[in-house]
């Protein structure tokens, strides 16, 4: 089977990172880890306008969904432009709360909400992201919760996370695929900023690029983030089928694996550097490792995996 992006597919990419090109992602990430939530909300809202969070809801509360391949499409980008916020957690809430209480919805529904990009929702899966910003808190049963403490340390300061009391065991495949789908878009990020460092970055008279200790790694590299991408898009073609939770698992795992290795590899190329907190890459290479465990570890995906054969 082939998994090749319709033009309108291909269009719909395109219109999502040139708007993130030009939007500040990376000063509104930063804003965003020192408490300030502004720029990213005026982000959030220019996402909404390109019609993101319509593609999770379906049309008798909004929406235009769920689209689960473009659902990925959009979250590849968003992780490629590291925008900050719970962008997985709202539309995978969304698909929740339509499909586990269809008859329970209130006016104005907050599934109707989403689709206007007017709420940020956060998950407990089991910790909150961004709980502090977020305009509702739910577990995985669609049950309001509330944030029970401070923020926990976590690697990514973009990425805050939160306790909640109670929370309900369980997983969300759409939120396990979207997250995946964001990983990808990571990697990408940081193998198109190593490489270009590698072309620009010389010792002894020579781009560093030239040496074939950091040609394979990079190249090994993008080999790991193109075997991902299948299983990543194989897995959204599966929504609503049996297959779909075996094959988010699948997904889940190859993007860990290869946004990780890549994060590893992009500190390899860069040095030093590569740590600081003033160098732009560093919030990337932070995100990989938080995402890397995110929405559950690759050894509980790789058991739901084996479960299912």
């Amino acid at each position: 089977m082939r998994f090749v992006l319709s033009a309108e597919q291909r269009m719909f990419a395109g219109t999502l990172r040139g708007l993130l090109a030009d939007a500040g992602t990376v000063k509104a990430a930063r804003a965003w880890a020192a408490g300030d939530a502004a720029p990213g909300r005026a982000l959030w809202s220019a996402v909404a306008g390109t019609g993101v969070f319509a593609l999770a809801v379906p049309e008798e509360h909004g929406g235009a969904g769920p689209l689960p391949v473009e659902l990925v499409v959009a979250m590849e980008e968003l992780g490629r432009a590291a925008a900050p916020g719970p962008y997985v957690e709202t539309l995978a809430a969304a698909e929740l709360l339509v499909r586990l209480h269809p008859d329970a919805l209130g006016e104005p529904a907050l599934p109707e909400r989403i689709a206007e990009g007017a709420a940020l929702v956060s998950l407990a899966v089991p910790h909150a992201l961004d709980a502090d910003v977020a305009d509702a808190v739910l577990a995985l049963d669609g049950t309001p919760r509330e944030p029970a403490g401070r923020a926990l340390p976590s690697l990514d300061p973009a990425r805050r996370l939160f306790p909640v009391g109670s929370p309900v065991p369980g997983i969300s495949d759409l939120g396990t695929l979207l997250c995946a789908a964001q990983q990808l878009g990571v990697g990408r990020a940081l193998l198109d900023v190593s490489v270009e460092y590698a072309k620009t970055r010389r010792q002894f008279g020579r781009p560093i690029g030239e040496y074939q200790a950091i040609a394979h790694h990079l190249a090994g590299a993008l080999v790991e983030l193109e075997f991902a991408r299948p299983l990543l898009y194989g897995a959204a073609l599966a929504y609503g089928t049996p297959d779909f939770a075996r094959d988010v698992s699948a997904a889940k795992v190859a993007a860990s694996e290869a946004s990780y290795a890549t994060a590893r590899t992009a500190l390899q190329v860069h040095g030093a550097i590569g740590y600081t907190d003033e160098y732009d890459p560093s919030l990337w290479i932070r995100k990989a490792r938080a995402l890397y465990t995110a929405w559950g570890t690759p050894a509980e995906h790789r058991a739901r995996v084996m479960a299912s054969l």
